[in-house]
């Protein structure tokens, strides 16, 4: 029997009207049915969120710090289930799957510890007897849109710190993970988070996004998905604080003195772990014209012994791609490249069964201003451009709309910091692959990318507003700029 699944509003298990499978992206099977909200559910979660907010934000912050440690240690104990959940309905490995669950058990660790900071400053006034300091205040209602990719990693990365501001939120998953979102509102639910603080709304983005988004009584949005998205976003949220986290056309950049074989260990986790599936996935390895021949026959090889095969099997190196859409916008980049001249090396079919699989796909001869080295696919489809100079490189990596994250693999250090400082990116490795975020350190991009940092101490920006407070104990009426201070 297929379940049925709620919604979560007000602290209370909903039914919607009409109901949403849930696949395995690894069989075609449903695993769930969801309800599908409508804009009047968003409503009835944002009227909850409103009531809640005047509670939750005056709690104080160490309170709600100690909530979100509880949500940690409970996230702990779920571990190993609910990577099986990840690994069954988005289709990762098991031991990517469980680094996603270890993710937000961090993230909620460290927000959890944020509630005994949220700092401010203080500072000294132009004026005699007068202090001056910003404390930070929440944002009111936030509405929350995650992506599937990190079904359970992503939804925490926004959940703590808006939690630990004390900001209440709607909170709209993915409609191809709704069950990892359902499990963590539960363990929520299950660490104490008083009713209406999270609300969940699972549904189309056209149903439940778009009311979201346009809601008057939400105060701010934070999104993580396409840039297509994000761009519709910005002109339809209003006055809305808004937070965004879009794609990446990644590059690794190889030098002629680089450790091949470590290159290679982290272009074939760049590219093909998560089935290419990441917003820091490698899609581009710029490789310079001595070392490239050599590092595309040792890519190829390993590529093609990549297994196939559902997440939670042993066995499987790569698992499908999340639906059939995303299989077929694989292939169609796929033909894209064959006609604009790339060299198919290896990959490049869909398996035959069931399933959402492709192969690990590598072309060579590609040039910066293909399609495929420019626009994201979100598959396991990797571009190779060689290079000769190391300005040349970074042109090359500079040449995309996006700017998530880099990588450069060289023993010189003098090339590190030339692609640390010039590179268009939030985030640059040397020597290591694009992905592999620490939840204590800043996340986000530049350029068609997005805005945002999420994580550290700067994912509490996003979340939080600045309020100036000027104490004034001179006696009389001072004004600032007219005023000499004599």
């Amino acid at each position: 029997m297929v379940q049925n699944y709620k919604m979560y509003i007000g602290g209370e298990w909903l039914s919607g009207e009409t109901y949403f499978d849930d696949l395995n992206p690894a069989s075609e099977e449903v695993l769930a049915r969801f309800s599908s909200g409508t804009a009047k559910d968003v409503d009835r979660a944002v009227d909850a969120a409103q009531d809640a907010f005047k509670k939750w934000s005056r709690t104080p912050p160490p309170l709600r710090g100690r909530m979100l440690l509880r949500v940690a240690e409970v996230l702990r104990e779920e571990k190993e289930r609910l990577g099986k959940l990840v690994a069954t309905e988005m289709g990762k490995v098991m031991p990517e799957a469980l680094g996603d669950v270890q993710e937000a058990i961090d993230t909620f660790e460290y927000f959890a510890g944020e509630g005994r900071r949220l700092f401010g400053h203080t500072t000294t006034s132009e004026l005699k007897n007068k202090f001056c300091m910003t404390i930070r205040r929440p944002v009111g209602v936030m509405g929350l849109i995650t992506p599937w990719n990190f079904p359970i990693a992503i939804p925490s990365w926004k959940l703590a710190p808006a939690l630990v501001c004390g900001n209440t939120v709607v909170f709209k998953p993915s409609s191809d993970t709704p069950l990892c979102a359902y499990e963590l509102v539960k363990i929520l639910e299950k660490a104490g988070v008083p009713p209406g603080v999270v609300n969940m709304v699972t549904g189309s983005a056209a149903a439940v996004g778009e009311a979201i988004v346009k809601h008057p009584k939400i105060e701010g949005i934070s999104f993580t998905g396409s840039k297509t998205t994000g761009e519709w976003i910005v002109k339809n949220a209003g006055l809305k604080k808004v937070g965004l986290e879009l794609g990446g056309k990644n590059p690794i950049i190889v030098m002629e003195d680089a450790d091949l074989e470590l290159a290679v260990e982290g272009i074939l986790w760049g590219a093909f772990g998560t089935t290419g599936q990441r917003c820091t996935a490698t899609s581009r390895v710029i490789a310079h014209k001595k070392v490239k021949n050599k590092l595309l026959g040792t890519l190829a090889a390993r590529a093609q012994k990549l297994r196939l095969g559902s997440g939670t099997e042993k066995t499987t190196d790569v698992g499908p791609l999340i639906n059939r859409a995303a299989v077929e916008k694989t292939d169609n980049y796929v033909q894209i490249g064959k006609k604009e001249g790339a060299k198919l090396i290896c990959g490049g079919k869909r398996p035959a069964g069931k399933g959402f699989f492709y192969q690990p796909t590598i072309f060579d001869s590609v040039t910066k201003d293909m399609r495929i080295a420019k626009e994201e696919i979100f598959g396991p489809v990797l571009s190779i451009i060689e290079f000769e100079k190391l300005d040349e490189a970074i042109e090359i990596a500079n040449s995309v709309e996006y700017g998530l994250s880099s990588s450069i693999y060289t023993r010189d250090v003098n090339n590190a910091f030339r692609a640390i400082e010039r590179i268009e990116s939030g985030i640059t490795y040397v020597n290591s692959s694009t992905i592999g975020a620490e939840v204590h350190l800043p996340f986000g991009g530049v350029k068609g990318t997005g805005h945002t940092r999420e994580a550290g101490i700067l994912g509490i920006d996003e979340f939080s507003n600045m309020k100036t407070a000027y104490i004034d104990y001179s006696g009389k009426l001072q004004k600032a700029q007219i005023d000499t201070g004599d």
